[in-house]
């Protein structure tokens, strides 16, 4: 039988990669992105049908309605709420909240209205599997990057919930957590990348989870290690090395 895979943030980065890696699957796909040009040249480039839906996850009415158009089709097995927007912030730039919104918005609030319209009829069948995407920044917060070491590490606890509170339905959530991934979005990082993952390679060991129902992993394994180790660490120790650490861009034009 084929899948059905839902993915947001499909225009780039591992949304992209895993919509190319499901696609060859022999999977049916609902892509879902802001940049129509990117997802068309992605659609076009993908074997089998799929749907393309250009949206922006913060619009809600409007990411339900592509939900509810690609459930039409039939039910959906996997849906993987992709989309994600980092930067680096300080609280003390007042242009800076409106950066802190957009990416709590796309992170976190985007991933609750990405499962909000599948989950009713997978309770129903019984089945199916919502995915988030965290990331080794909500491990410890970082400096410079608040918002986004805010959004995953309440995205992590949200997924957990979540998980427990599904599991006797049937339905399973995983939760990916992403080290350092060849992406668009780490092209901009100006420090160095421990153990940095082709985001193709992310892709393959993602999916393998995915189907495993592995409720929590860390990929690449190696930064699994370095997150064990650094939830360890005692706060002066941390605090003395990673306020040396060199920091993420911040934007020079607050996202719309």
């Amino acid at each position: 039988m084929t899948q059905r895979v839902f993915i947001t943030g499909a225009s780039s980065g591992i949304g992209a990669a895993l919509a190319s890696f499901y696609a060859a699957q022999g999977a049916q796909l609902g892509l879902l992105g802001r940049r129509a040009d990117a997802l068309q040249a992605i659609q076009a480039g993908l074997p089998g049908q799929h749907e393309i839906y250009v949206v922006d996850v913060r619009d809600r009415a409007a990411l339900h309605a592509a939900a509810r158009d690609f459930l039409a089709g039939g039910p959906v097995d996997i849906v993987i709420a992709s989309a994600g927007i980092s930067a680096g912030t300080l609280t003390e730039e007042p242009d800076d909240f409106q950066v802190f919104e957009a990416i709590i918005a796309t992170n976190l609030h985007a991933t609750v209205a990405t499962f909000e319209p599948f989950i009713p009829s997978m309770k129903q069948r019984g089945v199916g599997r919502l995915v988030g995407i965290s990331s080794v920044a909500a491990v410890r917060g970082l400096p410079g990057a608040g918002a986004y070491s805010a959004s995953k590490a309440a995205l992590r606890a949200y997924c957990e919930s979540l998980r427990v509170e599904l599991g006797p339905t049937g339905v399973q959530v995983v939760t990916l957590v992403p080290g350092f991934i060849r992406t668009p979005m780490t092209a901009v990082n100006p420090y160095k990348m421990p153990f940095l993952m082709p985001v193709e390679q992310f892709a393959a060991a993602a999916v393998k989870a995915i189907e495993n129902g592995v409720s929590y992993t860390v990929i690449p394994w190696q930064m699994g290690v370095v997150a064990k180790l650094l939830r360890l660490v005692p706060d002066a120790l941390y605090d003395y090395f990673a306020v040396r650490r060199e920091r993420k861009p911040r934007l020079q034009h607050p996202p719309r």
